[in-house]
Parts: structure tokens; sequence; C-alpha cells
């Protein structure tokens, strides 16, 4: 049995991150034919944090500030977790544990990791980009069947920046993906995702996306309002038909946590 743990930092608000996940795992254990089992803990709504037990975990995105639980019991498991899992990792000579942490997890796991500058942003990112693989993304066995650029859903009001300077402040973590350059735009480019460890990584944006969740989100007319007022209506009507295209999110999501999940699970085999 390969147990999975699904951390929920949604903090009750509604999303499609959490279906995508699951969606995603019970593919996975349909096409694979092994015996995969998940549970969900919902962190900050409900303190619920998964223990040592679990082969693989994988943290959600969620609303809010990075720093929003600073000091806060909920912040401080979250963050034990992950100094539980380096441990375990670095002294044990059996299976080792891997953790995938997506948007506002990967916020707070840079803070923790010392990895970049998490900062708000001028202005909210919503909507379907590319984003582009470094050298050491290319190399990446996540990526494997992607483009780069790739192209998937990004959502956020905080980025993490300062890529150069991940290898001074953490130099066991590497930057895999960044923020399209805007030659126009005195703006830093976001670190799109980071291997913190052998076994830790993280993205930015949200690999569990699908074409059906985005189309949700995009006939909200709350959502709409703001993406016509914001970047026009052919900005609009262009992501609605990115949503679409079998090369972009379909694909995106068919293969970056599937790609981990087969990472993890190749892991066990070996060392086990």
């Amino acid at each position: 049995m390969i147990r999975v743990a699904v951390i929920d930092m949604n903090n009750g608000a509604p999303n499609q991150g959490l279906r995508g996940i699951k969606e995603i795992l019970s593919r996975y254990k349909e096409t694979s034919g092994l015996n995969i089992t998940y549970d969900i803990f919902d962190l900050r709504q409900k303190g619920e944090i998964p223990d040592l037990t679990f082969d693989i975990y994988i943290s959600s995105g969620g609303p809010g500030s990075p720093y929003d639980g600073e000091g806060m019991k909920w912040e401080i498991d979250f963050f034990n977790l992950l100094d539980s899992v380096e441990s375990f990792n670095n002294t044990s000579s059996f299976a080792k544990k891997h953790v995938f942490l997506i948007c506002h997890s990967y916020q707070m796991a840079c803070r923790k990791f010392n990895v970049g500058k998490v900062i708000r942003r001028r202005s909210t990112a919503f909507g379907i980009f590319p984003v582009f693989l470094t050298e050491a993304g290319t190399e990446e066995s996540i990526f494997d069947g992607l483009s780069n650029p790739l192209f998937t859903v990004d959502s956020r009001d905080w980025q993490v920046v300062n890529p150069e300077d991940v290898s001074f402040s953490n130099p066991y973590a590497s930057v895999l993906a960044i923020e399209k350059e805007r030659p126009h735009v005195d703006l830093e480019r976001c670190v799109m995702a980071v291997r913190f460890t052998n076994e830790i990584v993280g993205t930015q944006f949200h690999p569990e996306a699908d074409p059906l969740g985005m189309k949700m989100y995009l006939i909200q007319d709350e959502k709409k309002n703001s993406i016509i007022a914001n970047h026009g209506l052919a900005k609009y009507k262009d992501m609605l038909a990115s949503v679409d295209d079998p090369d972009k999110l379909q694909l995106t999501q068919s293969v970056i946590l599937p790609n981990f999940i087969t990472q993890a699970i190749n892991t066990l085999h070996e060392t086990v």
C-alpha cells in the first residue's frame, strides 16, 4: 500500500484544487493498478496535520498571505512536518518520503527554507500563462513530457522573487522554472518552481488545475468582470480558448503530479 497525505490549505474557502488532486490520485491508481490510498488533512481550518507514516505528501494552494500563519500552531505544525520529513530522509536507509508543495504551500516553504524573497504583487495574477524551465528544470523528471515553456494556471497575490539569490540563501535549493521575461515592465521575474531537497519540490503555479475547474472559475461573474476590467475582453476570450487547448492545461495536469508520484514510488521500490 502507498499512502498519500493531502494537506488542505484552503482554510474552508471554495476551490477546485483539491478536486484536481483527488482526480489525479484516483486516475493514477486506476491506470497503474497500484494500491494507493489518500487521506485529507484540513490544516488551516481544523489544525489537522499528517504524521510520518505516509509515503507521499501533497500540500495544496490556498487564499491569503503566506505570512498569515506566522507564530500560529498550524504553521508551526506544518514547518515541523517538513523538518521531520527532511530529517527522516537524511537518516533513513529505507524508503524516502516525498513532498509536493503548491502555490500557498510553496510560498510558505520558500520562507521556511530561506529561498528567494516572498512579497506581495502589485496586482493579482490570474489566468493561463507560459512558465519557462531553467537549465535545472529541463533536467527535472517531473517535467518530462512537457514543452518549454509549459502552460498552466497561475493565481497569486504573492510571489517569490530574487531567483539569482536562491543559491546564496539556500545552497541546496535549485530554481526549476521562472516567469516569462517582461523587458517593458520594471519588475522582477517570479520564481515559479523550486526543488528544495532531493525529495521536496514545489510550484507557484497549479499543476493540478484542469480545463473543467478553470472554466468553472472563468465563468464566475466576479472573475470574468475582474479579468475584463484589468486585461480586456480579448484577453478573457483568449483564456477561454486556452482552456480547451489539449497542449496546455490538460497536458500539464496529466504530466507533473503523475511524474512526481512515479518518482516517489520508484524511490520506494529502489530503497525498500
